[in-house]
């Protein structure tokens, strides 16, 4: 952009600064990515007037769709499968559908290609999961069956901050399991490779070593969603979610301004609220000078976890796979088998980069034509890399999807790379490019972004953080804006 592009955005923002500025409103928000909609939603459902903040011109934060490769082929340019997004309690409670948002559910949830080219999948049927395990069919059942069927009691005791559980016995049934390492779990339950790998493709998802405590916790939750509500993609792209929930937060009177980035409180209009969907390390830019020192130097203590590299690829045709089946799941792990995605995982987490990544790859356009042109196809694929990584590993991202796909690379027609300084760029939220707004070892599953009975609050009256830094952490579900947005009202009395 030239000064001159620079002098007009300025005084375009300073017009909309000073109109929105011109009236208070009972609650403003810093972000709308999920879960400052969200905490926006729930604001402006018990009538409060609210107004939502964005730095870029246009909304979602980790929700926005773009044609990053030729035209006419549509990428999420981060998430782009939700299984807490339809799985979540708060967003099951708002009227989505009306505004937009159709969920499109592949046959199988997650694929998983083997070294030996058949490939194991998570299908929607715990059953029909556990016929192709073998040996290990009893101790898969054992462990997922319960949690599976009562999904909808256990999932809002981890979906949100310390509190004396609604249900106790499934909240110590998923504990016996989750507070424990993958590789434990791995070894202990898991005879042969095939459940093992399927395992350790869930578990990657914690972007933890295998073996730190709880880096099991993910890999039931991901296996177990799969199950009880699948592992969804939204049709036309993830915007289609950040569309819905601003549509229907407009129809209960609340704004939403763009192009606007907050650099200090002092930035706002006034408010009665503050609600910041942004990490600890924006919330000291942001509001440094209201906090006290001792919560300063907590937050400055917050950690940040490996960040990822992505490509995104128009392709000619569908990935030629192996086993032609993972054309039926929009979702698959690569890295092949547990030891090997384990020793992937234990390379990124001591700062170094793997030959061979472990690899989450997302073929949506086999289930939602509406995304490319007549005839072709898009797929993205990430892996983990030291937090502040530029290193490229488009080649070896490349080599782990043609060793189960050979041919892919001759269905490329173009390439879109994003390494950790770019996805930061594009959303602060993504420091160093950590997408899950921090690590999620046990100690800042617990003390997120720290350790308090009520996370959400900041010692400044009326000052929130509302982001995937606080519980339950990473993911679309909108579940840390609802809890910070009642949190919030529970101090006005409202609740």
């Amino acid at each position: 952009m030239n000064s001159r592009s620079h002098r007009a955005a300025y005084r375009c923002t300073s017009r909309i600064l000073l109109a929105v500025s011109s009236r208070e409103y009972d609650a403003n928000i810093i972000g709308s990515g999920p879960n400052g909609l969200a905490a926006a939603i729930e604001l402006a459902r018990a009538g409060l007037s609210v107004c939502v903040f964005e730095r870029n011109d246009t909304i979602g934060g980790g929700l926005r769709s773009q044609e990053l490769t030729l035209p006419g082929f549509v990428h999420d340019v981060c998430s782009a499968i939700h299984p807490l997004g339809i799985g979540s309690p708060f967003f099951q409670d708002l009227p989505l559908s009306d505004f937009g948002l159709e969920w499109i559910q592949p046959e199988a949830p997650i694929a998983h290609p083997l070294p030996d080219g058949r490939a194991i999948f998570a299908e929607r049927s715990v059953g029909e999961t556990s016929i192709q395990l073998g040996v290990d069919a009893e101790p898969y059942q054992k462990m997922i069956a319960t949690l599976a069927r009562d999904w909808k009691l256990w999932s809002p005791e981890i979906l949100g901050p310390i509190h004396v559980p609604a249900h106790p016995r499934l909240l110590a049934e998923f504990s016996r399991y989750a507070l424990r390492s993958a590789r434990a779990i791995a070894g202990t339950y898991f005879r042969d490779e095939a459940a093992r790998a399927l395992f350790a493709g869930a578990a990657g998802h914690s972007v933890l070593p295998f073996e730190a405590a709880a880096s099991a916790a993910i890999g039931l939750v991901m296996l177990t969603s799969a199950h009880a509500v699948g592992w969804p993609l939204p049709k036309g792209g993830s915007q289609k979610i950040a569309n819905g929930l601003a549509a229907y937060l407009s129809t209960l009177g609340g704004r939403i301004v763009t192009s606007t980035p907050i650099k200090s409180l002092e930035d706002l209009p006034p408010a009665r609220i503050v609600m910041c969907d942004v990490t600890p390390r924006q919330l000291l830019q942001i509001a440094g000078r209201a906090l006290p020192t001792g919560y300063q130097r907590r937050l400055q203590k917050y950690r940040y976890g490996p960040a990822v590299f992505k490509v995104d690829y128009a392709l000619s045709s569908s990935i030629p796979w192996k086993d032609a089946r993972c054309r039926r799941s929009a979702t698959v792990h690569l890295g092949g088998t547990f030891e090997a995605i384990a020793t992937s995982e234990r390379e990124v987490s001591a700062g170094r980069h793997p030959e061979k990544p472990y690899i989450i790859l997302v073929q949506p356009s086999l289930f939602d034509s509406s995304r490319v042109p007549a005839g072709k196809h898009t797929c993205w694929a990430y892996c983990h890399v030291p937090n502040g990584s530029t290193v490229d590993m488009t080649e070896r991202i490349e080599a782990q999807i043609e060793a189960v796909a050979p041919g892919f690379r001759d269905c490329v027609l173009a390439r879109h790379t994003t390494n950790s300084a770019q996805l930061e760029s594009h959303n602060p939220n993504y420091v160093g490019g950590d997408i899950a707004g921090g690590l999620t070892n046990l100690w800042q599953v617990v003390a997120r972004p720290v350790l308090s009975l009520s996370p959400y609050r900041t010692p400044v009256k009326g000052l929130y953080i509302c982001s995937s830094s606080t519980p339950p952490g990473g993911g679309v579900h909108g579940m840390c804006g609802y809890h910070a947005a009642r949190a919030a009202l529970r101090d006005l009395g409202k609740l």
